[in-house]
């Protein structure tokens, strides 16, 4: 076999690997190789928005759906992991629209007109649009990418016509004037679930209106909204409140506008709070969803003071038209005071509904849009309840089903021009709905789009091929996994879970994974405006693409957020760098490659390493199908840097360093069977150095070309031994028990060489008391792992006084000081640390007894302390000890 290379270079691999693997089709599925014996995989990615590029949460996201597809196809699975972009109407409109109007070529989107701005989003799509796909083949995503969708594809919008027009024609999709979610910017209505509520700093005001009906009685009004009082048609309270009994029915002079001040009616609603500011509220039915329920079950009218950019409008009254919300608002404070009507102003925090693709603050607005009843909810609901869909982690069931039992209808229509434009005509009264516009003269298509997730929910099977039947379907649905974030659950899974009852009849993934979202070090999300959230592509050229998923792997527990340090990236690349050192120490022996293993010629340590393995592939497997990722990475971590690397290699020496040639020939087969085996675990988190490796060592030569052969990604993926197989290698429970044991010795003299202040790396003499007989090759092995310049056997030795000591399975083990240490220079430091330690001590069981001290903090500040006092106290005795030992 070629040499292995003295340093790993992760660039030029990654990028020629990738390549390789893109030619020889290795992420291409076929629907015609699926049989009872091959069970199709399928996983469809959350579709980024054109306008993406890679983000941390895309490599959690992505490594996560590429560990479980690399690993199905090492089970022998047949793997279609459909990779594709959303169209993102709101997002990609604003960037075009913004980067039109930067360059000068327009000062509003109505310059171009609708045809002409969807030209020059389709050119932006075209141009800048699978950035985000690209990039994540630099992170070594395994998607088929032969089959990369887009939400507005021509076959694609045909499915998302052919629903809108189903749904039409059952009764669900409906137009109707209601309350929506209204973005200033985009100049559309949102879903609920687009609005972000952010906390605010603002104020509180609180002015007086006079009762009509009697002259010289005030109420007082509390609002944080003074420039929609305009708009005010009642004011409403409490049908408890004995305070304004006596008034209802009566009405106020609305203070606003100065040459409108009409008289509105007071009105009894149950919706008011009497503890809320007076508990008198004012009622602006065009501009709030609770105050538009109040105006429908009092009739009142609803007076739309706002233009569509929430500019005031000639309803506001002179004084406030053409004035933006928030300067209206400073001028109506400023009206209020100059008539005497404000009472007073306080500070007062509240939540404030944003917009989550514009940023900026939403408004209740009515207007006339179409909604959607949702279809199929009771199967969707008890699909997830009953547990034949599982949630990852489960909690998440609790979530989603509260939701689904207060479903509200969904607002699908957008006024925006890019996306799918609704499927219905108009002509003089008539209306007509269909998947082709509608034959004859003048007919008038509605201006609407629908919203994103409107065409994002048909993802799993509109991708393939619906509403034909075609062989992708067959085969690959419903999908096995989805991975995506919780953020999302009623965007976007919800509704795909209903959308699939409604169109094929069953569920549209059997598995959801949700992950945690990324943040950093000191637990804040990342953002581009905070600066805390890094380049991946970054990360990838300084670490390499495996350091990276590694990396974010082991630090990302089951649906816990996760606190991304840079360290665990370069962690990530040690651990490369570990594993590529141990393939290169195994070429460096020479002999055989992957020879027979002969169960007579095992030693102890072989033994055990074979064990360990076993119970690793075990541990990772069970990890992987419970979505246990982090667990599974940090199984793979210990095994192989902990106990083959630490322990067995450097066990092996003994062996590999010795003249008993069947024995080396013997334990070096144990390293490749540990190796290749190793190798094919770590694959799914680490594809292209185990690639690599794998060819690299010669352990694709045996293999079946479809089995390993051409490329460990169709290698079997390993399996814990079984009862013959242990029996085999001849792996007993006392095999164990004295691999223990002389990790046990190891353990203890390393401690007696801390303990006495020599560093780990001194090679020392070692004296071994023995309880029993000990081979001469364990022996060898002890000495090798504790660094021992020599390891003298002797029943009889007669330690010096103050020679240090340690109780083994194997014995009492000496380390005589004689020409280590001055003692006298080491007594007197052992003294003074003990000093120190006493002080210490002293001073959390001072505190501890204190009860002014333990009854007022956290029960976290006192658990750390009694954990303090329970340390010192050890680290007390641990001193003590040596301090005995040196007199």
């Amino acid at each position: 076999m070629p040499e292995l290379s003295k340093t790993y270079t992760s660039n030029e691999v990654e990028e020629r690997w990738y390549a390789q693997w893109l030619e020889r089709g290795c992420f291409t599925a076929d629907p015609a190789r699926v049989t009872d014996k091959r069970p199709a995989y399928s996983i469809v990615i959350p579709p980024p928005n054109v306008t993406g590029i890679l983000t941390l949460g895309h490599v959690l996201n992505n490594t996560i759906q590429d560990i479980l597809a690399r690993r199905a196809r090492m089970l022998g699975k047949e793997v279609l992991w459909l990779p594709g972009t959303d169209h993102a109407g709101i997002a990609t409109q604003n960037v075009v629209e913004k980067t039109l109007k930067k360059d000068g070529s327009i000062k509003h989107r109505d310059d171009l007109g609708r045809e002409k701005m969807v030209e020059k989003i389709w050119e932006w799509k075209e141009k800048f649009g699978g950035i985000i796909l690209k990039q994540l083949r630099a992170l070594g995503a395994s998607c088929d990418w032969s089959r990369t969708r887009f939400t507005m594809d021509e076959e694609y919008s045909k499915c998302v016509t052919k629903v809108f027009v189903d749904l039409y024609n059952k009764g669900l999709i409906y137009r109707g004037k209601r309350m929506v979610n209204w973005c200033p910017s985009a100049l559309t209505a949102l879903s609920d679930e687009e609005v972000e509520m952010r906390q605010q700093n603002g104020h509180l005001y609180y002015f007086k209106v006079e009762v009509v009906e009697e002259p010289g009685t005030w109420l007082t009004i509390a609002t944080t909204r003074p420039e929609t009082i305009p708009g005010d048609t009642a004011i409403a309270v409490s049908p408890k409140d004995e305070r304004y009994a006596h008034l209802i029915g009566k009405h106020v002079r609305r203070p606003l506008p100065l040459e409108n001040q009409a008289g509105i009616p007071i009105v009894a609603d149950d919706h008011i709070d009497p503890q809320f500011g007076t508990g008198v509220l004012k009622v602006t039915p065009a501009h709030d969803k609770a105050d538009f329920e109040i105006g429908q079950r009092h009739n009142l009218p609803q007076i739309d003071i706002m233009n569509p950019n929430a500019s005031m409008n000639e309803l506001a009254g002179k004084d406030l038209q053409g004035l933006d919300r928030f300067e209206a608002r400073k001028k109506a404070v400023e009206l209020l005071r100059e008539m005497g009507d404000l009472v007073k102003e306080e500070p007062y925090q509240n939540n404030v509904g944003y917009s989550e693709r514009a940023g900026v603050p939403i408004e209740p607005r009515l207007s006339e849009q179409w909604f959607l009843k949702y279809p199929s909810v009771p199967a969707s609901q008890a699909v997830v309840a009953e547990g034949q869909m599982r949630f990852f982690p489960d909690r998440w069931a609790k979530v989603y089903d509260h939701w689904m039992g207060g479903i509200q209808d969904w607002c699908i229509s957008r006024q925006i021009w890019w996306g799918h434009r609704v499927p219905v005509w108009y002509r003089e009264g008539e209306v007509y709905c269909g998947e082709t516009a509608p034959e004859g003269d003048g007919w008038t298509q509605d201006a609407d789009v629908l919203d994103t997730w409107f065409s994002s929910w048909l993802w799993p099977f509109a991708t393939m091929g619906w509403p034909k039947e075609t062989n992708d379907l067959k085969a690959f649905y419903p999908t096995t996994d989805l991975v995506t974030g919780p953020d999302i659950i009623f965007f976007w899974v919800a509704r795909m879970i209903m959308a699939g009852y409604e169109w094929m009849g069953e569920m549209p993934f059997k598995n959801v994974y949700f992950t945690g979202i990324i943040r950093d070090k000191q637990g804040r999300k990342m953002s581009k405006s905070l600066g805390n959230s890094p380049d991946p592509l970054e990360l990838i050229a300084k670490f390499g693409a495996d350091a990276l998923r590694f990396g974010i792997m082991r630090s990302a527990p089951l649906g816990a957020d996760v606190l991304f340090d840079e360290k665990n990236v370069e962690l990530g690349r040690n651990f490369c760098t570990k594993l590529w050192n141990a393939a290169r120490f195994r070429q460096m022996q020479g002999g055989a490659s992957e020879g027979e293993i002969k169960p007579e010629l095992l030693s102890s340590d072989d033994k055990w390493i074979l064990a360990r393995l076993s119970d690793g592939i075990a541990e990772v497997t069970t990890a992987l199908e419970e979505y246990r990722f982090s667990d599974a990475a940090a199984t793979l971590y210990r095994f192989f840097w902990s106990e083959y690397c630490d322990w067995y290699v450097e066990a092996t020496k003994a062996v590999l360093n010795g003249s008993d040639e069947a024995r080396k020939a013997n334990t070096l087969a144990v390293m490749d069977f540990v190796l290749g085996h190793t190798l094919r675990l770590f694959h799914p988190f680490l594809p292209f150095i185990t690639e690599e490796l794998w060819q690299g060592m010669g352990f694709n030569k045996e293999m079946p070309a479809e089995q390993g052969g051409d490329t460990i990604m169709f290698a079997p993926w390993p399996k814990s031994f079984d009862e013959a197989e242990l029996a085999y290698f001849g792996l007993t429970e006392e095999d164990a028990k004295f691999s223990a044991a002389k990790q046990e010795v190891v353990n203890l003299g390393r401690g007696l060489k801390s303990g006495a202040n020599i560093a780990s790396n001194k090679r020392v003499r070692f004296v071994l008391k023995p309880a029993s007989e000990l081979a001469s090759h364990e022996v060898e092995v002890v000495k090798i792992l504790l660094n021992a310049e020599t390891l003298d056997l002797d029943p009889a030795y007669a330690a010096p006084k103050g020679t240090p000591v340690v109780l083994t399975p194997f014995g009492e083990l000496f380390l005589p000081l004689e020409g280590l240490i001055d003692v006298d220079a080491e007594r007197e430091r052992v003294k003074k640390e003990i000093a120190k330690v006493e002080v210490e001590l002293e001073k959390v069981r001072a505190k501890l007894a204190d009860e002014n001290f333990t009854s007022k903090v956290p029960a976290k500040v006192l658990d750390d302390h009694r954990q303090r006092e329970t340390d010192w106290a050890a680290k007390l005795g641990q001193l003590q000890k040596m301090a005995e030992g040196l007199q």
